[in-house]
């Protein structure tokens, strides 16, 4: 390999003397001469001895070449030494190169495994410095982007077939691994495709440029290397060289001393034949080394960098002035060399290559990308990609197999109400745990709560606020309640219109119409009410409630309650043989039962003042997705409004049942008494009901009380009154008031 390059080497050389020569400044080389004088004193007779006496396969390593350049303080320009080793100017301060250093090819091969989210893959090097330094950078670029390496294998030119299997064994192993990464050189990645053909067994594969696009990797293995990426620098060919190149003869050829080789190995023939001489090279398909384009820039570098010395030394001269003739290495290195740019000579017009060196002496990263795939019953190499410090993909060029690119990572991905929990010590291989109902996906590993009152988007990206919910009219748990009291009222407001109808007649005044008719008004206030807890909360809806909720049963039970004081006290009264009870006229009826809801009244403005009506939030910590607005009152504040009522329910109570034996023209008292009986039971069933149900039926309890207290209690005595309004037995019967002298 070495000796080919040189001979490309000197070719090229010879080539640029016969396309330059209105420049002969372009044409000199290390060692060249115009004029008869040397150029450069670079001791030509040292590279004649180095020609001489070292081996060849010395020249291939570009270390060995560096350093011994190094000794004597000449400047080196390679055009394929690409280890990254050489970009360090404390071992090789005179080394410069066209090709651009391994870790820009690593770089490059990470940016396409972070592109697929490839993120667990294994490594396979060759040994020395092109496989070890290429397959370090690698893991340097991967580990940056958050790829993990599985296993790492090592290969060499001295492994036997079977030291190649047990490598493809090892990668198996890594079942999740299904990307392998080859940093190898061209004749252990055929030896690795042909170990993995006969055992049968295929990877996704990423390969460097020892691969490129070499047919001779893959020959006999295309069914284990398809769907491989392949990186090869980017060149372009040079048809001017290769119509040079194909003219050459041994016989106009002579200087150079390989290219009789060269021949003899060609056409496998001996030049001592005669027939040897009359082949052509211009008769058999000529493929020209890829790096034939960075030897070309290497040699007019050179050319360039020596151009422009001579100028800043000698500009008014064409020959080589005496300033030119200490020649320093280090200065013609560093003023010279490295500050060379100009386009690429022989390029495409359609394609951007500028020649120039970094201060490290190393060219900018150029890469086309290769997929490797079957393509019309053929297998091929076909250009999908292209990097220069970014990548550029063209997916729609790569036939994946089922449309859907292979997966390579340590563990399946997450579904999407899950995040990672990192194994320790891996950042590859993780477990998935599920977030709660109530969280979002705050990133990949962290699932964070939602506030009081948000739930997750349905892609768990954020919150969003849930809707207020409140029972609405056309509610199920609405719609019972509103009937019931719609025909409670009806009923009530038919009563109240019999009275109004009957209103002098002595069944209605012997009832007590004043009373009766507070009473009424209770009983309508107590199924208005219903309405008034179904609307939605609101200031003034709870305002409504608070005043409401207490003040209508402190109507229906005051009124009940001061007839039956007064009931009480006038048989009281006649068992005695008093006189006619105080306060019993229907003025002062009417007096106390308005003190007795004065109380109650009194109670709902102190809790308005205390605790200022409003609505708000509540969301139960067992059901975080239902928002309840409701009124800000507490459930103390409720029982403490209600215990007024309880006692008038008691006071009630205890009259109905002392009056339970009056004459039968005050019947009315046992009514009473049922009605009080049934209060208390619908009461005690009421508390402890509404206090262990969740707030979502409160209201409907609320409901249920209000139209069921006025129904089964003060309605069973106005049944009582209409059933006597009809009763001639009832009209033509002494009134006991009236006999007393008390009406």
């Amino acid at each position: 390999v070495g000796y080919i390059f040189l001979e490309i080497f000197l070719n090229l050389r010879w080539f640029a003397v016969k396309e330059n020569e209105a420049e002969p400044c372009l044409s000199l080389c290390v060692g060249g001469h115009t004029g008869g004088e040397t150029l450069l004193p670079l001791h030509a007779s040292l590279w004649k001895k180095i020609l001489k006496n070292s081996p060849k396969k010395e020249l291939v390593k570009k270390g060995t070449v560096a350093n011994l350049l190094r000794l004597f303080q000449i400047p080196q320009i390679s055009y394929a030494s690409t280890s990254a080793k050489l970009s360090d100017k404390t071992r090789y301060d005179y080394f410069a190169r066209t090709v651009p250093p391994d870790f820009y090819q690593a770089k490059a091969m990470a940016e396409i495994l972070r592109y697929f989210n490839w993120t667990y893959v294994s490594t396979v090097a060759s040994e020395g410095d092109y496989g070890e330094t290429g397959i370090d950078a690698f893991q340097q670029e991967a580990r940056a982007r958050q790829i993990c390496i599985a296993t790492s294998a090592k290969v060499s030119r001295s492994m036997s077939r079977w030291s190649y299997e047990n490598v493809i064994r090892s990668l198996q192993q890594k079942s999740n691994a299904k990307v392998v990464i080859l940093f190898t050189r061209s004749e252990d990645a055929r030896e690795l495709l042909v170990a993995a053909n006969r055992m049968n067994v295929t990877f996704t594969w990423v390969a460097s440029d020892g691969w490129g696009a070499q047919e001779s990797v893959v020959r006999g293995s295309e069914a284990v290397a398809d769907g491989a990426f392949t990186i090869e620098l980017a060149s372009y060919p040079i048809p001017q060289f290769n119509d040079y190149f194909t003219g050459l003869h041994p016989y106009n050829n002579t200087r150079n001393p390989w290219f009789r080789e060269y021949w003899e190995n060609q056409f496998q023939c001996s030049l001592h034949d005669l027939g040897c001489g009359k082949h052509s090279l211009r008769e058999t398909p000529f493929q020209p080394e890829s790096k034939i384009m960075f030897v070309v820039n290497a040699v007019y570098a050179m050319a360039a960098a020596l151009h422009n010395m001579r100028q800043a030394l000698c500009p008014n001269s064409t020959k080589v002035c005496d300033a030119l003739k200490p020649g320093n290495g280090r200065k013609f290195y560093r003023d010279y060399i490295l500050k060379v740019k100009f386009d690429a000579p022989f390029r495409p017009p359609d394609t951007e290559n500028v020649v120039r060196f970094d201060a490290f002496g190393d060219s900018l990263g150029r890469y086309n990308i290769f997929h490797y795939h079957k393509e019309d019953g053929r297998y091929t190499y076909r250009k999908v990609g292209y990097w220069s410090q970014d990548l550029t993909l063209n997916t729609s060029l790569i036939p994946w197999d089922g449309q859907v690119a292979p997966t390579s990572q340590c563990s399946d991905p997450c579904r999407k109400n899950e995040v990672k929990s990192m194994q320790p010590g891996d950042v590859c291989c993780w477990i998935c745990i599920p977030c709660q109902p109530y969280q979002y996906l705050q990133d990949a590993f962290t699932c964070a709560d939602c506030s009081f009152g948000q739930w997750p988007l349905a892609n768990l990206t954020g919150c969003y606020d849930l809707p207020e919910e409140y029972i609405r009219w056309e509610d199920a748990w609405a719609i019972g309640p509103v009937t019931i009291s719609c025909l409670g009222m009806m009923c009530t407001l038919f009563v109240i219109g019999l009275f109004l109808k009957h209103n002098e007649t002595p069944v209605v005044k012997a009832s007590g119409r004043e009373l009766s008719y507070i009473l009424l008004l209770g009983v309508l206030m107590c199924y208005s009410m219903t309405f008034i807890y179904i609307a939605k909360p609101s200031t003034a809806v709870c305002t409504l409630r608070r005043l409401g909720l207490g003040t209508s049963f402190a109507v229906c039970y005051s009124a009940l309650l001061t007839k039956t004081n007064r009931i009480a006290r006038i048989f009281s009264g006649v068992k005695d043989g008093a006189q006619r009870p105080r306060f019993i006229s229907p003025a002062s009826q009417v007096a106390i039962c308005g003190a007795l809801i004065s109380c109650q009244l009194i109670v709902v403005v102190v809790w308005l003042v205390v605790e200022a009506p409003g609505v708000r939030k509540e969301v139960s910590p067992e059901r975080r997705d239902v928002v309840t607005l409701k009124c800000n009152s507490k459930d103390s504040s409720m029982l403490m409004s209600l215990t007024y009522n309880c006692i008038l329910i008691i006071l009630c109570t205890v009259y109905a049942f002392k009056t339970r034996k009056c004459p039968e023209n005050f019947n009315e008292a046992k009514f009473i008494g049922f009605t009080m009986y049934t209060t208390c039971i619908i009461w005690l069933a009421f508390q402890p009901i509404f206090y262990v149900t969740a707030s979502d039926y409160r209201v409907s309890r609320v409901g249920f009380i209000y139209y069921t207290a006025p129904s089964g209690g003060p309605s069973s005595f106005v049944f009582y009154l209409l059933e006597h309004f009809t009763s001639d037995r009832f009209l033509m019967q002494p009134h006991l008031g009236s006999a007393s002298g008390w009406d």
